[in-house]
């Protein structure tokens, strides 16, 4: 699958989530689960996440995780692929147990973070795993962990605690907390929904300034990324933003070429054809494939063999060529 459009840097929170391939249980068993918490455990303490939330499910695993190191990809590669290893091994199987990459959104730290986890600790009562007022009882959520008087170092409880009402980190602030979460569990379904059902959609969770900051980033480091609109959409939507880009990059070029797109010359290497494919290919991330569908070329490989004839015949250091590149870059 194609990646999607992330940011990693130092202090980084996300919200993580994926699910068993085809929707399956992967976690039905406590032995299951219990595997899966281990090596969320182990890729904690080696990779140095600080973990705030995390829940295992009977088919999927939400974690709020902050990265002290720009390493998500890395280590979500290994916690994934270890634990997929292990439980094919245990079970005599092969192949994937989640239905692909994993999805993260960018987490504004403090009470959007604070949210997300309180999102994920409520997850077994609206799965109706358990009732309000038995939350502790679900053994495969942080919530047991952050009650135990001896925790990992990795599991972090300050932002959950301040953002309840600035609660202490001691058994009645924990007491307190468990009874926050009675009270969000007991809100109204529309409301808990509009409330809690934004934490898991969309590219990032938090204020508007904090988008921003985000997008911006993003656009630098991806400057096609600006028209997509949703950063961090699946495959599918990337691809169409991505196609929807190039075309109208590629009616830019040919504007400035003079050349009409609907009256292209039948010749698969004809000049008009080379300019415009090694415009693109020198402007944009534009792939082979679809340059050799839209503008009838052949093959995507001869795509690459028409840019690079254009090239070596000095075409790309026309000042009409150089112009025109300027400007579509402008």
């Amino acid at each position: 699958m194609a990646r999607k459009l992330r940011l990693e840097f130092s202090g980084a929170c996300y919200h993580v989530l994926n699910r068993g391939n085809y929707r399956r249980d992967l976690f039905a068993t406590a032995g299951a689960a219990a595997s899966f918490r281990a090596c969320l455990f182990e890729a904690c303490t080696c990779y140095q996440w600080r973990l705030h939330a995390f829940g295992i499910m009977r088919n999927h695993f939400h974690l709020a995780v902050e990265t002290p190191e720009p390493n998500l990809s890395d280590g979500m590669q290994w916690l994934q692929s270890t634990w997929a290893a292990r439980f094919n091994r245990f079970h005599g199987e092969s192949g994937r147990p989640f239905q692909g990459r994993y999805k993260a959104l960018h987490v504004e730290p403090g009470h959007a973070l604070a949210q997300v986890a309180h999102y994920i600790h409520l997850n077994p009562v609206r799965a109706g795993v358990v009732t309000a007022d038995r939350i502790t009882d679900f053994p495969w959520s942080s919530l047991p962990d952050f009650l135990r008087r001896k925790r990992p170092q990795f599991l972090e409880a300050r932002t959950v605690l301040a953002e309840s009402g600035h609660l202490r980190d001691s058994s009645a602030g924990w007491r307190g907390y468990v009874r926050y979460l009675a009270v969000l569990a007991e809100e109204d379904v529309k409301l808990r929904e509009k409330k809690f059902g934004r934490l898991s959609r969309g590219w990032a969770v938090g204020s508007a300034e904090f988008k921003l900051a985000l997008k911006e980033e993003l656009l630098a480091q991806h400057p096609d990324a600006e028209p997509f609109g949703l950063l961090g959409a699946d495959r599918e939507a990337v691809q169409e933003a991505r196609a929807a880009l190039w075309e109208e990059r590629l009616q830019a070029a040919a504007r400035i070429f003079g050349v009409s797109l609907l009256r292209l010359p039948a010749k698969k290497s004809a000049t008009e054809k080379m300019r415009l494919a090694a415009l693109m290919k020198t402007a944009t991330s534009v792939s082979n494939g679809w340059l050799a569908a839209r503008l009838r070329m052949g093959v995507p490989g001869s795509v690459t063999q028409s840019v690079r004839r254009f090239r070596l015949s000095g075409g790309a250091e026309e000042r009409a060529f150089k112009a025109a590149l300027s400007r579509i870059r402008a």
